[in-house]
């Protein structure tokens, strides 16, 4: 697949340790498990599933300095374009995974990405970019709140088009609804799933929360695992673009992957909901293997 324009994902670098139990956890002893470590962090996820389908990506982040070749060499193996940030205090994210069938428990330790500032991102960066994606990790921590809005106001000042996945439901829920929608003023088009689509709208039905958050955001594409996926734009009906079961190995970076094919194919000229159906596409496949990126 070739890919038209290029992408900037900006964001988290992070080692996952995914732990799949091979049977019901039990307290204060041992339970059998599967370990394995891969590198992750959703936007660094986000950006290997594009440079693997094709498109032109560049990549920015912040991690432990003594990890920056490794991290760098595993995404450019992609042919993602690198630009790591080394902290000579912070270490690398890590995040450890539990998987339990579809269901995920995650421990985070946010490492440098906390101090990861978004107004370090180069404006001749931004300024080769047809469009701009970032996290909701990217903006919860206090160092880099207000540079969000900076972030978006200057993409949109190079033209580029301004995509975020809210994230973590219980990050948001942490953070709190208001702030993190005024961070996100501007934003061209918001990636959540059901139970963030749902919180940041205040209401309890997914279809509806999707609709109403158009209010705010001019796309909105809520995935709702299995259920398939909601794609509403201001002004229009909303639409459910249904997907194949998937026999699921570990749903890790699902989302990610998603992202990364629907915005290879609105680069590509694609209507949002022909997007809808690529990243359905990409994600099934990224279901299929352990880990959060490509294999």
């Amino acid at each position: 697949m070739t890919v038209a324009g290029l992408i900037l994902v900006v964001g988290d670098v992070i080692d996952d340790v995914i732990v799949r139990p091979r049977g019901p956890i039990r307290h204060d002893t041992d339970t059998p498990a599967s370990i394995e470590r891969h590198p992750g962090g959703s936007a660094a996820n986000t950006a290997a599933w594009l440079g693997s389908i094709g498109a032109d990506v560049h990549f920015f982040g912040r991690l432990g300095e003594a990890d920056v070749a490794r991290h760098a060499s595993e995404l450019e193996r992609f042919g993602v374009q690198t630009h790591l940030a080394g902290d000579p205090i912070h270490p690398t994210g890590t995040i450890v995974i539990l998987v339990e069938g579809e269901a995920r428990t995650m421990l985070t330790d946010r490492g440098a990405n906390v101090v990861f500032d978004l107004d370090s991102v180069p404006d001749d960066l931004i300024a080769i970019a047809n469009y701009v994606h970032f996290t909701g990790h990217t903006i919860i921590d206090l160092p880099k709140r207000e540079a969000a809005v900076r972030l978006i106001a200057r993409a949109h000042a190079h033209k580029a088009v301004v995509s975020v996945d809210p994230a973590s439901a219980g990050f948001i829920t942490d953070f709190g609804v208001d702030e993190f929608l005024h961070l996100c003023a501007g934003v061209d088009i918001l990636r959540p799933n059901e139970d963030e689509a749902c919180i940041l709208a205040g209401v309890t039905d997914v279809a509806t929360a999707t609709e109403k958050l158009t209010e705010r955001f001019p796309l909105v594409v809520t995935t709702c695992g299995g259920k398939g996926v909601l794609v509403a734009e201001r002004g229009k009906p909303i639409v459910h673009v249904s997907v194949d079961p998937v026999d699921v190995v570990d749903p890790t970076g699902a989302g990610d992957s998603f992202n990364a094919g629907m915005l290879a194919a609105l680069a590509n000229g694609a209507s949002p909901v022909e997007a809808a159906k690529n990243g359905a596409r990409v994600a099934a496949g990224g279901l299929l293997t352990v880990g959060a990126r490509p294999a």
